[in-house]
C-alpha cells in the first residue's frame, strides 16, 4: 500500500515538474512574441514524462540509468524533449510565436498542473484518512 503511494506520489510529481517547465517555455514564447527571428519552442511532454518516470520503452530502458533523465535539478536537461513550433503562417522578422497557440497551450497546460496538484492533494488525504482510527472520526 504505501510502495503505491510512493510510486504514484513520484510520477505525480514528475508530472509537476514538467508542467512547471512546461509553462516557463510558453511564458517565454509569449515573452519573445515581438522578438524579431526567435523560434517558439514547446515540449513533448508525454515523451518527458515517459523518460522521467522510468516508463521507456523495452529498448531504450536497458540504456537508461535511473533517474538520468529527471528535470527541474534532478538530473539531465529538458533539451532531448524540445521541439521547435512549427510557424502557422510565415512572418516577415522571422518570429515563429503564434499567440492564440501559445495562449491556448499556456492555459491547457495551467488546468493540467492544477489537476496534477488536486489529484496529489487527494492522494495525501485519501492516506490521512486512512491512517485515522475509528475513535478520531
Amino acid at each position: 500500500m504505501i510502495n503505491r503511494l510512493g510510486d504514484s506520489l513520484d510520477f505525480q510529481s514528475q508530472a509537476l515538474v514538467l508542467r512547471s517547465e512546461r509553462q516557463r517555455l510558453l511564458a517565454s514564447n509569449i515573452a519573445n512574441a515581438d522578438t524579431p527571428g526567435y523560434v517558439a519552442r514547446d515540449m513533448d511532454f508525454a515523451s518527458a514524462l515517459r523518460d522521467a518516470t522510468g516508463s521507456l520503452p523495452p529498448g531504450l530502458a536497458a540504456a537508461a540509468s535511473p533517474g538520468t533523465a529527471r528535470f527541474g535539478g534532478f538530473g539531465a536537461s529538458t533539451e532531448s524533449h524540445l521541439r521547435y513550433a512549427a510557424p502557422s503562417q510565415s512572418n516577415l522578422d522571422g518570429n515563429s510565436v503564434d499567440m492564440d497557440r501559445e495562449r491556448a497551450s499556456f492555459a491547457d497546460n495551467s488546468v493540467k498542473y492544477e489537476a496534477t496538484l488536486r489529484f496529489i492533494n487527494g492522494q495525501v488525504r485519501t492516506m490521512l484518512d486512512a491512517m485515522k482510527s475509528p475513535q478520531q472520526g
